[in-house]
């Protein structure tokens, strides 16, 4: 993880790591421009007492947060500066597990971009970090503030906006990918209550996914992945 999030720009703060990842982590540092980062080995009951957690990969980094940009900057700069066809917009996700979920499934399966609203829970929170598997620091993402009203911000730059809810005027995820739009922007919601009604109004489409067994609804997590499979580019 401290590879990925050295790839995507960020900067240590400090290393906290137990004697074995000393080289490794050593190399990395090595071509970090600036101040050097101070590295502290300790041995891991000590890395436990110190955080108050078992550090079980061996290694942690305290690093300096970046200022997150412009969601339009964000989309334009997705798939290598050519623009986001495909993002996510998570809307006041509260369990830092589903968050990272979320970013991981993006990244394995192909979406552009995540934006997440100004109550969502945050992607660089350690939890998070660790569910997508470091992946919260390669797929882009930023927060879209206000929220609905951020749907107007979507809209211009030529996305389709899809509410992923029950209504009875939904489609289904099916017949989404049946007619794909060219820009697509998913929006999932919060565990429990799901989308704000003015989310789901403001949306071009309502979308979902279809179910058996009397089940009404999946996990949000997972709803994020079967959502990214079905339209995947």
């Amino acid at each position: 993880m401290l590879g990925r999030a050295l790839r995507a720009g960020h900067r240590p703060r400090s290393v906290l790591l137990a004697p074995r990842w000393l080289d490794d982590v050593t190399a990395m540092l090595a071509d970090v421009p600036g101040d050097d980062v101070p590295v502290y080995v300790a041995e891991e009951p000590v890395l436990e007492a110190i955080t108050g957690f078992h550090v079980h990969r061996g290694a942690l980094a305290a690093m300096h947060r970046p200022v997150l940009p412009p969601v339009a900057e964000v989309l334009a700069g997705a798939r290598d500066g050519g623009g986001a066809r495909r993002v996510a917009v998570l809307e006041d996700l509260v369990d830092h597990t589903n968050v990272g979920a979320a970013f991981r499934s993006a990244a394995a399966l192909g979406v552009d971009a995540v934006l997440v609203t100004p109550r969502c829970a945050d992607p660089l929170y350690r939890r998070s970090v660790r569910v997508s598997m470091g992946t919260v620091f390669q797929v882009p993402w930023t927060r879209v503030d206000p929220w609905p009203d951020g749907v107007d911000t979507l809209r211009p730059l030529g996305f389709v906006v899809a509410s992923l809810a029950l209504s009875d005027d939904a489609i289904t995820l099916d017949e989404l990918v049946a007619d794909p739009p060219e820009r697509l922007a998913l929006v999932l919601g919060a565990e429990g209550d799901g989308l704000k009604p003015r989310t789901v109004a403001a949306s071009d489409r309502v979308v979902r996914i279809p179910m058996a067994g009397g089940v009404d609804s999946l996990n949000v997590a997972a709803a994020a992945a079967v959502a990214f499979w079905a339209t995947r580019v």
